[in-house]
């Protein structure tokens, strides 16, 4: 561990992870997710590319000022350096960096760098206190170590496409990475653990997660109804399989999403839609009933709802305390969190006058800071700096 920082424009680095340092080997999302969300809170995140560079740099449209927005969404306050691993000067290079080294995020084919001597059993005999986090597409031992790591493949192998679509539709992939995402958090909040325990034990140790796994856990309520009842969540479109009404309802000019969790959310929402008899009605006095008698429940709040505008509705019910929000594109949800008092972004700038919207970090601290530090990098940008800390 070192408390001084590669870049002299980092000099009086503060946060929860102040002083930590982390070499990040990964490429694309969930590793530079993980790595991403570690740099916020302080930690000293340096980027170990191939001399091509991550992959994502080249993945565009959209870019801003030349530069790929999918690289620019998870690698803020990060410094870049390139090594090709296959280089024996190189190597050196990040065998100096792993001295310094607190963590090393790596998502390389299971066993890829065992060839250069960089596996965590080689590693960890050099550098017991290292916490090395790997992470792969459907897991490190056994068959699925020889599969592919994207996220699609894993979308449609775990059973969230089989339930997300229509009902009489295909099966379908969500808009984002989704599970990319959840292994990048998953992986973040192992490496804050096992920080913590060897504060205690001195020692660091291998972690291993996968987007198989990750996103099994992240089907929470409809894996556990298949490993309870062995029977497989259906499709149902924007219908909750436990709750209504929960989801998109249609107004006189649009749509409107209202969530109703329990009894009294759904007697306030029928006082507010002018049928406060609803609540009474034998049918649906309980979820239950609710979830038996959706159709005519449905048709009678889009018959009230029918009668005003979408943002007529968003207001009336949010007044009454109704769970309610309107369906936003991506713009939209930015400027919404705006409305609500939010700050969404933060817009980082370069030396060269150049600059990047990114998405602010989700938790605020009351008393330690997040910081955003510096714009994502270019392809070895930070090199000199990095060598000079090393004095190599």
């Amino acid at each position: 561990m070192t408390t001084t920082p590669p870049t002299g424009s980092e000099q009086g680095l503060s946060g929860p992870l102040a002083g930590v340092v982390v070499l990040d080997l990964s490429r694309v999302l969930a590793g530079p997710y993980a790595t991403m969300l570690l740099s916020d809170l302080g930690a000293t995140v340096i980027k170990v590319e191939s001399p091509q560079g991550d992959e994502t740099r080249t993945w565009r449209p959209p870019e801003r000022d030349g530069e790929s927005t999918y690289f620019q969404s998870v690698n803020r306050n990060k410094q870049s350096i390139a090594l090709d691993l296959g280089d024996e000067q190189d190597r050196e290079t990040l065998e100096a960096l792993l001295v310094r080294a607190d963590v090393l995020v790596e998502n390389f084919k299971p066993g890829g760098l065992a060839r250069f001597g960089l596996d965590y059993p080689t590693l960890s005999e050099k550098y017991p206190g290292l916490i090395y986090a790997s992470l792969s597409g459907f897991g490190h031992e056994g068959p699925g170590a020889k599969l592919p790591g994207y996220d699609v493949l894993a979308q449609g192998a775990s059973g969230l496409m089989h339930v997300t679509g229509s009902p009489d539709g295909e099966p379908t992939k969500a808009g984002v990475a989704v599970v990319d995402v959840i292994s990048g958090l998953h992986l973040y909040g192992a490496v804050l653990a096992a920080l913590y325990e060897r504060a205690s034990s001195g020692k660091g140790q291998h972690l291993t997660a996968n987007l198989m796994l990750s996103m099994l856990s992240g089907l929470v309520n409809q894996t556990s109804a298949a490993a309870n009842t062995g029977n497989s969540p259906r499709r149902m479109g924007n219908e909750h399989p436990s709750l209504f009404p929960y989801g998109p309802f249609r107004t006189a000019d649009g749509e409107i999403i209202i969530a109703c969790g329990n009894n009294g959310q759904f007697a306030r929402l029928c006082t507010a839609l002018g049928c406060p008899e609803a609540a009474e009605d034998s049918r649906w006095q309980t979820m239950a009933g609710r979830n038996e008698h959706r159709d005519p429940l449905r048709d009678l709040l889009e018959e009230k709802l029918g009668q005003q505008s979408s943002e007529h509705w968003s207001a009336a019910l949010r007044e009454v305390g109704v769970p309610s929000a309107p369906i936003n594109d991506v713009v939209g949800g930015l400027d919404f969190a705006r409305q609500l008092g939010m700050e969404p972004t933060v817009e980082l700038t370069r030396e060269d006058g150049t600059s990047a919207a990114s998405v602010a970090h989700p938790v605020k601290w009351s008393r330690s800071e997040v910081s955003y530090r510096s714009a994502p990098p270019r392809l070895d940008e930070n090199r000199e700096q990095i060598l000079r800390w090393l004095q190599v």
